[in-house]
């Protein structure tokens, strides 16, 4: 004879399982992804600002290298030139001079020194990007507006005078003060927003 064993059926043994996610968790997952993606976003637009001002705090300082090593080479004065959105390197003879002429098309204030050996370079600001300068041995910024002309001075000798360049963009700002016998940035200040 053969046993037969019963078939127990209850509640308690039939374990259905869970599928899919309860409210709760849903909303747990997506705000801590909001999170997330918020603080990327700000993350993105604050290093914006700040690259574009490291970005031209690195080409003045190379410039400004450029200028201390060209005027020893060449054992002649040479110049960084500061205008309203572009910064120039160019012998000390051509710095400062007008570039206004008049209506028949003659310079203001006689024509351009150029010499054919010089080395020249310009580096042209990015939109909204501002300099000021700051002079050794003085508190003012002195910004560059279109009507202004700032020349900072590299001698053969390779000393050139101690400055301080400062970059704005909206609320960020970044501020080099160059070492006088190396034209490096010496320290560097920087708040971008």
């Amino acid at each position: 004879m053969a046993w037969k064993t019963p078939q127990m059926t209850s509640a308690a043994r039939t374990n259905k399982r869970r599928s899919g996610f309860t409210l709760l968790e849903i909303v747990i997952v997506l705000s801590i992804a909001a999170v997330v993606i918020g603080g990327a976003v700000g993350l993105m637009v604050y290093s914006s600002d700040e690259r574009v001002l490291r970005n031209a705090s690195g080409e003045i300082e190379v410039l400004a290298k450029r200028a201390r090593t060209t005027a020893m080479l060449l054992q002649t004065p040479y110049a960084l030139e500061f205008r309203e959105r572009v910064v120039r390197l160019l012998p000390l003879a051509e710095a400062g001079q007008d570039e206004k002429r008049t209506v028949g098309g003659r310079r203001i204030g006689g024509e351009k020194v150029v010499t054919d050996d010089a080395e020249r370079w310009e580096y042209p600001l990015e939109d909204g990007v501002e300099v000021s300068i700051r002079r050794w041995n003085t508190t003012d910024w002195l910004p560059t507006r279109k009507d202004t002309v700032h020349v900072w001075r590299f001698d053969p000798n390779g000393l050139c005078e101690p400055l301080s360049v400062k970059l704005t963009l909206g609320k960020s700002w970044s501020e080099d003060i160059f070492n006088p016998l190396t034209a490096a940035v010496r320290e560097n200040f920087m708040e971008a927003r």
